[in-house]
């Protein structure tokens, strides 16, 4: 029996909530979300709460803590957003934001761009730390992962892009006798 997904998701005023058969549409001050619902898993809205539950077999219980919680980010997201931090660290490495492209120097003989994807939005705090928000975890969360993965810290200077929350483990370097 799923935990996660025996849990109701309470709406915040402003939120509005439309389930069309498999499709839960959620609205806020921030923008539209939607998701469709598979595997046997059922919505039930009343009271400014929705109730998740799963038709009973094996094989469709394991999503139903999942579909609950991607509706639960779907309610936060149009509500409050999704916001996530990257630190750049290393001598001249900086970041810039210009129009939809996002330029790194980090240290190669070539700048790194890439293209801002749609419903996000990034911003160059300083030239070292990057916000990039939205209203979509996923869409959040794998720009960023893309962006560190260009240049992931090392252990021995610490140079690279890191998450603000991320602690690097530094090595110490060969000994000299």
């Amino acid at each position: 029996m799923s935990r996660i997904g025996n849990k109701t998701i309470d709406i915040p005023s402003g939120v509005e909530v439309k389930i069309t058969g498999d499709i839960v549409e959620v609205k806020g001050a921030k923008g539209t979300l939607t998701q469709e619902l598979k595997y046997g898993v059922t919505v039930k809205y009343e009271d400014n709460k929705i109730l998740v539950s799963s038709d009973g077999l094996k094989e469709n219980r394991k999503f139903h803590g999942l579909y609950r919680s991607l509706i639960n980010n779907c309610v936060i997201g149009v509500s409050e957003g999704f916001t996530k931090k990257l630190l750049i660290q290393g001598v001249g490495f900086k970041a810039q934001v210009t129009g939809n492209k996002l330029v790194l120097n980090i240290g190669f003989c070539h700048p790194v761009e890439f293209q801002i994807p749609e419903g996000l939005t990034v911003a160059a705090k300083s030239p070292t730390e990057l916000d990039i928000s939205g209203i979509n975890k996923q869409l959040v969360g794998e720009f960023a992962a893309k962006i560190r993965d260009v240049r992931k810290p090392e252990p021995y200077k610490g140079k690279g892009i890191r998450y603000s929350d991320e602690v690097v483990r530094r090595k110490a370097g060969k000994a000299m006798a």
